[in-house]
């Protein structure tokens, strides 16, 4: 079962939300968290990344509303 019993379905459906439904600005968002995290970034929800795949972190982070396009764009700022 997935984190928080949730479906990837929904998952998807809440980081969309974040996102104002832009299909584009997600899948941006993703490449470039999934890129960060590759280069050491902190992961920002509860995961494991040696079970779970860095793009689903990655949506996980969007969908909770850990992330968003500004804080990619500038990892350095603290925008919490």
């Amino acid at each position: 079962m997935r984190h928080n019993a949730k479906r990837s379905e929904e998952i998807t459906a809440a980081a969309l939300e974040r996102v104002n439904n832009d299909r584009y600005i997600l899948s941006n968002m993703i490449f470039k968290r999934v890129k960060q995290l590759n280069n050491g970034a902190e992961i920002l929800v509860e995961a494991n990344p040696r079970i779970e795949k860095l793009t689903d972190i990655a949506l996980r982070e969007i969908a909770e509303g850990k992330l968003s396009l500004e804080r990619i764009d500038n990892p350095s700022e603290n925008l919490f």
